[in-house]
């Protein structure tokens, strides 16, 4: 029953926007009652959140995939970090709505977005992990290295200012992530954090 919710949730999500789905219209369209919708989620915000969450699962899938790969590290940073950032400028574009709850979960620190952030570490770790282990990165204290990429990285992977770059050029935008990604490539290697 939660997935034909979700399903519903998505269509209004969709259509209406985050402010106009409703626990009321989405139970209404599943033929049940709103207290009933409340057993599987329990708030609005909990509905969307599944909804936004079965596009993060695939987002998180292709970015495993990534670090999982036969690239080395230093390929592998650059595909994470690209494939991360045209993820979310596709999906702001062609999904606004679903775009603005991954936002507003991710500035309200709801637990979505908490747990992306975490999955989101890990491939990064463990990317780094691999990059010491193979000697092409030169990292000497790696939660260090970590926090670097996420800093330098911020404006091309997390919402808020990919939001605020909406109006950029792609062209733009791809130019300066790219400068970014050899600067990170650069002090992993060299080991100068």
């Amino acid at each position: 029953m939660s997935a034909r919710l979700l399903e519903v949730a998505s269509g209004h999500l969709r259509r209406l926007g985050p402010k106009g789905v409703t626990v009321s219209r989405v139970a209404a369209e599943a033929c049940m009652t709103h207290a009933n919708v409340y057993r599987y989620f329990t708030s609005k915000d909990a509905l969307l959140d599944a909804v936004a969450g079965r596009w993060l699962r695939d987002v998180e899938a292709e970015l495993a995939r990534i670090a999982d790969g036969p690239d080395p590290a230093d390929d592998k940073i650059e595909h994470l970090l690209s494939a991360l950032a045209s993820m979310q400028r596709e999906t702001l574009v062609h999904e606004p709505n679903l775009f603005a709850v991954h936002l507003d979960a991710t500035v309200k620190a709801r637990p979505l977005a908490r747990r992306h952030r975490v999955r989101l570490r890990s491939f990064i770790e463990h990317v780094v992990e691999e990059g010491i282990g193979a000697n092409a990165f030169v990292a000497r204290d790696r939660e260090r290295a970590i926090a670097y990429i996420f800093d330098a990285s911020y404006r091309f992977t997390h919402p808020l200012p990919i939001k605020h770059d909406a109006d950029l050029p792609r062209d733009l935008t791809d130019a300066r992530l790219g400068a970014v990604i050899l600067m990170i490539q650069r002090v992993l290697r060299t080991g100068t954090l």
